[in-house]
């Protein structure tokens, strides 16, 4: 008798503890190790928010990020 696998789909979306993660250290060039860093707000983009992450020593950008938000950006004229 083989075994029997049921899959069970939970539509598209994601459980909740895996929309963002967060990086508290990075690797650093400059620093040869990883170090703790900085996240800091680049741009505001209509997909979302860009970030980027700089070494919290040294100061040297390690890397970025883009936080995508539910909704689009809605310009309001005057």
């Amino acid at each position: 008798m083989e075994p029997t696998f049921v899959v069970r789909r939970t539509g598209n979306r994601r459980p909740s503890h895996y929309d963002q993660f967060e990086a508290t250290e990075l690797y650093c060039p400059r620093c040869r190790q990883a170090m703790p860093v900085r996240k800091r707000l680049l741009l505001v983009l209509p997909e979302g928010d860009k970030y980027e992450y700089r070494c919290a020593a040294c100061g040297t950008t390690v890397g970025d990020k883009i936080e995508r938000n539910g909704e689009g950006v809605r310009l309001v004229l005057p």
